[in-house]
């Protein structure tokens, strides 16, 4: 029998929604609804005088190619930063679990990294790295690896999507981690009885019943990928060497707030919006398919 709550005022239900809905309506929709009217404008830096351009900030940014060149990056970026961090979270977390002594020790170790800011995290890993200064540098250089993020184009890459991997992973592994204690061991145990290897255990017990976690973290972190990495590449590389690192979010900023089109920067804003929702919309309509709840 379904249980339904009754409110015996009409405007008590609408009341406990308003706190949320102001907050969604002032910090996402307004923001929205103003990048969607500056697109179709053109701005002067200080947006003091606007002139109304119609699709022309669009049409300019498709036959840009550095801005073009910016949807290989991101592309590039999301899949590595999407497919290395739930890799190696998820294999993290078995391992974790199967841990008796210490697993306290590992486990919150492993959650360090949630606490540590993107830009901090970015730093960190510029040091790290810093063809003068890096330790890690200097170690590769030791080995023949002449590793140089500031010239090489690969190198750059690499380091930002070490760190984007890095700042990320303790959120995967808790839901992971979440995920795997929440199967009842009574499987784990029937399994094992009839012979099955930790590998089939894994892929035809564990895996599917972790399926709806894998689905939820691979929406979040492409979110992640496209948004939030903002901060660790303005501390790692900038966007260089040159433009080769340079994802649509922070061209977005470079453009806006360093270049002063406004306009353009907009308009970027509004196509890197209806590609995230397009990605998450394609997302739950085939890829959770194959979801098992």
């Amino acid at each position: 029998m379904e249980k339904r709550v009754l409110f015996r005022s009409r405007w008590l239900p609408w009341m406990l929604l308003a706190p949320q809905v102001t907050v969604i309506a002032v910090f996402f929709f307004w923001p929205a609804g103003q990048a969607m009217l500056q697109s179709f404008q053109l701005q002067d830096a200080f947006g003091l005088s606007t002139q109304w351009v119609g699709f022309d900030n669009f049409r300019d940014l498709f036959t840009d190619s550095a801005y073009l060149n910016s949807f290989k990056i991101t592309a590039l970026f999301s899949l590595l930063v999407a497919a290395l961090g739930i890799g190696l979270s998820l294999m993290l977390a078995v391992f974790a679990d199967r841990i008796i002594r210490g697993a306290l020790f590992y486990k919150t170790f492993l959650i360090v990294p949630y606490a540590v800011a993107p830009a901090v995290a970015g730093v960190l890993w510029l040091f790290m790295f810093s063809p003068t200064l890096g330790v890690v540098a200097y170690a590769l250089r030791s080995l023949g690896v002449d590793w140089n993020s500031l010239l090489n184009t690969g190198d750059a890459v690499a380091l930002i999507v070490m760190a984007a991997v890095w700042k990320q992973i303790s959120y995967n592994f808790l839901f992971f981690m979440a995920g795997l204690q929440s199967i009842p061991k009574s499987l784990i145990e029937a399994a094992a009885i009839d012979g099955a290897g930790p590998w089939r255990r894994f892929w035809s017990i564990q895996f599917p019943l972790l399926s709806p976690t894998t689905f939820f973290l691979l929406v979040i972190n492409m979110v992640y990928a496209f948004f939030d990495t903002f901060a660790i590449i303005d501390a790692t590389t900038r966007g260089g060497p040159g433009q080769d690192t340079m994802i649509l979010v922070y061209k977005v900023y470079n453009d806006g707030f360093k270049n002063g089109d406004l306009g353009g920067s907009a308009a970027q804003s509004v196509v890197l919006m209806a590609i995230v929702i397009a990605l998450t919309v394609v997302q739950f309509r085939y890829v959770e398919k194959k979801v098992q709840y």
